[in-house]
């Protein structure tokens, strides 16, 4: 029941030890089993989703079932649920899933004129919305603000200064935010520093600051390695340090 109600809706072949499922949504396989006395073992097809997971669970070292690249332990039904959730979200948006969706809806697309281009473009970018909506599990990545509706996918590296597709659609190279905090990243007002501490301009006076609710603790709530890369890009080529308005 976890598995089929948090998206691996196909049973596979098992074994005495590992009940096995896919999933028709995701690239993703798994392998469960319990351990006394009452832990439970997920195994994981995709390593890099693994690594993603963060605080779901701990690594196991366990014997491995064939076609796993690595193996962690929850302490409950309820923990093993938001385990799998988590894993089924990663898995359709971690590189590069949304750049082979993209390939796929776009193939037939013609691209000769600038009106083909743009409705290409915009395919791309109503993936990379609902990849972000994903990944952020539909809360803003600083306030936590949890209205899809008024959030907005922001690129970190512009999409049109970004040198592939793959670039685009890389779900780190965008945070979903707040509509007051997405204008000000796009424009340079502020970013985030590696450890996602936020950076404010000085062209920001403390009267703007307040009024945008902005303050030396604000955070990102959970920062990936594959976002850093990014951030010291808009860090470098995008962030205003202008002078302290008057």
């Amino acid at each position: 029941m976890a598995a089929t109600n948090n998206g691996f809706d196909r049973e596979l072949r098992t074994d005495d030890v590992w009940l096995a499922f896919a999933s028709s949504q995701a690239p993703l396989k798994i392998w469960l089993c319990d351990q006394e006395p009452a832990d439970y073992l997920v195994a994981l097809s995709q390593l890099h989703v693994a690594r993603a997971l963060g605080d779901h669970g701990e690594r196991a070292m366990v014997p491995l079932p064939l076609g796993a690249a690595a193996v962690r332990v929850v302490p409950s039904i309820p923990a093993l649920h938001q385990l799998l959730r988590r894993a089924f979200q990663l898995s359709r948006t971690l590189p590069d899933e949304l750049l082979l969706a993209f390939e796929r809806e776009t193939a037939g697309l013609p691209r000769a004129t600038e009106v083909e281009r743009l409705v290409v473009q915009r395919v791309g970018q109503d993936l990379f919305r609902a990849g972000l909506l994903e990944y952020w599990e539909g809360r803003c990545a600083v306030t936590g603000l949890a209205i899809p509706d008024l959030l907005r996918a922001s690129h970190i590296k512009p999409w049109a200064i970004c040198a592939t597709d793959a670039e685009r659609l890389d779900i780190y190279n965008g945070l979903l935010l707040a509509p007051h905090l997405d204008a000000a990243f796009d424009r340079g007002f502020i970013t985030f520093g590696d450890d996602g501490q936020i950076a404010i301009s000085a062209g920001l006076s403390t009267p703007d600051r307040l009024a945008l609710a902005l303050a030396p603790v604000t955070c990102i709530r959970t920062l990936a390695e594959g976002h850093r890369a990014y951030l010291t890009w808009h860090r470098t080529h995008h962030f205003r340090d202008a002078q302290p308005s008057q």
